[in-house]
């Protein structure tokens, strides 16, 4: 009997070290987008209350986006709106015996969905690392104790630039992106035969407004998103080199993971106050 109670005395403390750990695994993403979302507001805030002092950096963070990520960016949504959306939503038409219909699948494939996801995740995949690697070397360098040990804000001096950056270009690249991605379209429509201009009749057809305008204020949004979380990974990167290589591997997939979540939310309530744009004509 003594043995047995010693066993469950040794297990007991066993047992209760696991649930903790369960709890703190479970309770810490919940801790680090309350984190992010703190992040994000004081951005906000020191954008708003001092809306000087750091465009210079801002214009060459946003120069460095445009000269890593056009070109991937431009194959990307081509070969992409080529291939999936283009051949084979154009073979499904094409049963039908309607292969000009594609231009306007390509108003959903393209404008809605597709282009931005594709800018968005070249973005992140591209700057988002760099961004993540080069906080994450400076945190382990100290060089943000020795900033405000100096009384200069990280925040406000390295952060807020690059989430400024990364919302004003990956918007504008959406343009670019759907461009592109409408092309890789109309090269599907001549693979399948189809004529071109009645591709572009059915896309005009059926585009509106609301969707060029709500498909780059949400691929913007996807730039905040990137922004924030990479920032966030790389400025709290601790562990020395190896843990800057494990926040720029969480800081991509928190932001994929976030961009997706926020796109099914934005159509869902584009589609849901616009009911008229689910009608194709």
């Amino acid at each position: 009997m003594e043995a047995t109670g010693e066993k469950r005395a040794a297990v007991t403390p066993k047992i209760s070290k696991g649930l903790r750990s369960l709890q703190g695994a479970a309770s810490r993403p919940l801790q680090q987008a309350g984190e992010m979302f703190q992040l994000l507001l004081e951005v906000v805030v020191s954008a708003v209350t001092k809306p000087t002092g750091y465009w210079g950096d801002v214009r060459e963070q946003m120069f460095d986006i445009l000269k890593l990520c056009w070109l991937p960016m431009i194959i990307s949504t081509t070969a992409f709106g080529f291939g999936a959306p283009g051949l084979q939503g154009g073979n499904i038409f094409l049963l039908f015996g309607m292969p000009e219909r594609l231009g306007s699948f390509f108003l959903m494939a393209s404008v809605r969905e597709f282009a931005p996801w594709i800018n968005a995740m070249v973005v992140a995949g591209v700057m988002g690392t760099a961004i993540a690697a080069d906080l994450g070397a400076r945190r382990i360098r100290e060089e943000f104790d020795a900033m405000e040990v100096l009384g200069v804000d990280p925040v406000r001096s390295i952060i807020l630039p690059r989430v400024i950056a990364l919302t004003i270009m990956t918007g504008l690249m959406d343009v670019v992106a759907l461009s592109f991605g409408v092309f890789g379209g109309l090269l599907a429509s001549w693979e399948l035969d189809a004529n071109p201009s009645a591709y572009f009749g059915n896309f005009w057809n059926n585009a509106t407004t609301t969707d060029m305008w709500c498909s780059v204020v949400k691929t913007a949004l996807f730039g905040v998103i990137i922004g924030v979380v990479c920032c966030y990974k790389g400025y709290r990167a601790e562990g020395g080199p190896i843990g800057v290589g494990r926040a720029v591997n969480q800081a991509v997939v928190v932001a994929f993971a976030g961009i997706w979540m926020f796109n099914f939310a934005f159509t869902a309530l584009m589609l849901g106050l616009n009911p008229d744009m689910q009608v194709y004509r």
